[in-house]
């Protein structure tokens, strides 16, 4: 069969593909060709611009235009290549060889990949494209997912909800503070995340310059490959590498998507869990259908897609942060493989991002319910009056509120204020305490 959506093995490709299409300019087989020319030419460029050999005005504006205009023909010419050379960075060279054919600099054809090994360019053309999927696609999505749950934050501000811990009604709380804990910990995390560098390797066939220094051996090549990286390719070179960079930094990426990934999960799993509670409702969208056999039901599916697939994510994740920076001696293949599936543990997560913002959108507060869960909880502010008594010195106040609440059915307003009346305290101290609800006992 012939790929399609329907015929995809990946839901990413297939389901998903046209939420997800755009992510193709990053990590595609065409977005690695794409970054490996990228590399190649900026190479080349920079050998030029450093008076190793001289290219003319028409030369360098033929291979930027290869870059600006790199096309998928380009990308499928540099296949059918590898198909003859078995090696897909040799076809790349190749590729640019012929481009300088076409523009009549035969002479300068060696200084295409000169001294380098097929690594100098997979690590550097990898942490580019990762650097630009996270800057453009990745961060902007989270940094756009926090600021929706900070304005649904804003709006549930002053609304007070029957807070649970170990799923029983605990002291009151608000709910707008309860989503801005998921918008701290996401500002933490994306914080870390921008400390984190884009790093990569770009010193030979094991990291010592052999061929270069070999040919020129009074030249700088540290000080030549530190600008490089970092001036043409706005990368951090690492200074000690075998063959391969040591992944750590990329690892640690993948960590800190993880960690964020964990806290949606968290945000799905708390959101889903108030929806259940009748919390929410949910808007309906005339001819979708909840279940097949339960016409009433309205599901949070959007909250339900995105823990699945942030759990796919984070298993992904998981495999390359703690696989990549291991490698045999000074290389072997084990990376290549896992290098090339970076790209789907991001597309699960935009997905997910996408089916949370989707959720969100249907939100509706039931307010009601949420006065209704206050109102059957009066045992909740037994804390509030045992606090109040000793401060006032009242002997064994805690003691006092247990022996009325804990494990009570019927705790209602009645009965806490018939404690209340009971309490050899002065009126002063009864009016203060009868001026506590569920609902105003909140906190700050």
């Amino acid at each position: 069969m012939d790929l399609n959506q329907l015929t995809a093995i990946s839901p990413i490709d297939g389901r998903y593909r046209k939420q997800l299409q755009h992510l193709d300019e990053y990590f595609s087989e065409y977005a690695l060709i794409k970054y490996r020319v990228l590399v190649e030419v900026e190479y080349f460029l920079f050998l030029s611009e450093k008076k190793f050999f001289k290219a003319d005005a028409k030369t360098k504006q033929h291979f930027l235009d290869v870059v600006a205009n790199f096309s998928i023909a380009d990308a499928q010419q540099i296949k059918d290549t590898e198909k003859i050379t078995n090696h897909d960075v040799k076809a790349v060279e190749y590729f640019l060889k012929a481009e300088l054919d076409k523009c009549g600099a035969v002479a300068l054809k060696e200084w295409v990949h000169f001294g380098l090994t097929s690594q100098d360019i997979n690590n550097t053309a990898i942490p580019l494209l990762w650097k630009n999927s996270i800057e453009q696609e990745y961060l902007p999505a989270v940094i756009n997912l926090q600021s929706a749950i900070y304005k649904l934050a804003v709006g549930f501000k002053n609304v007070s909800m029957l807070a649970r811990t170990h799923g029983q009604p605990a002291s009151p709380t608000m709910l707008g503070k309860e989503l801005l804990v998921f918008v701290e910990r996401l500002e933490n995390q994306i914080q870390l995340f921008s400390y984190i560098p884009f790093t990569a390797k770009f010193g030979g066939a094991t990291g010592n310059f052999n061929a270069h220094n070999i040919a020129y051996p009074k030249y700088k090549w540290i000080k030549f490959a530190n600008d490089f990286v970092e001036t043409k390719l706005g990368l951090q070179r690492q200074q000690y590498t075998t063959q391969i960079e040591h992944y750590d930094v990329l690892a640690a990426h993948f960590d800190a998507v993880k960690r964020i990934n964990t806290i949606l999960i968290d945000f799905c799993r708390d959101v889903w869990t108030y929806i259940s509670m009748d919390y929410f409702k949910q808007k309906t969208i005339k001819g979708e259908i909840g279940s097949s056999a339960m016409p009433h039901k309205v599901n949070p599916i959007d909250f339900e897609n995105a823990e699945g697939n942030l759990g796919i994510a984070n298993a992904l994740l998981e495999h390359l942060s703690a696989k990549l920076p291991i490698s045999r001696l000074q290389r072997d293949l084990t990376d290549s493989t896992v290098l090339r599936n970076i790209g789907t543990p991001i597309a699960h997560t935009v997905l997910s991002i996408k089916s949370i913002e989707k959720g969100l959108s249907k939100l509706v507060l039931n307010e009601a319910k949420l006065k209704e869960d206050l109102d059957n909880n009066w045992a909740v502010v037994a804390e509030a009056i045992q606090t109040v008594l000793r401060r006032e010195n009242y002997p064994q106040p805690y003691e006092a509120l247990k022996e009325l609440t804990r494990g009570k059915n019927a705790i209602d307003k009645k009965a806490i204020h018939q404690f209340i009346a009971g309490l050899k305290v002065s009126a002063a101290i009864k009016k203060e305490l009868k001026t506590i609800t569920p609902h105003n006992y909140t906190g700050i």
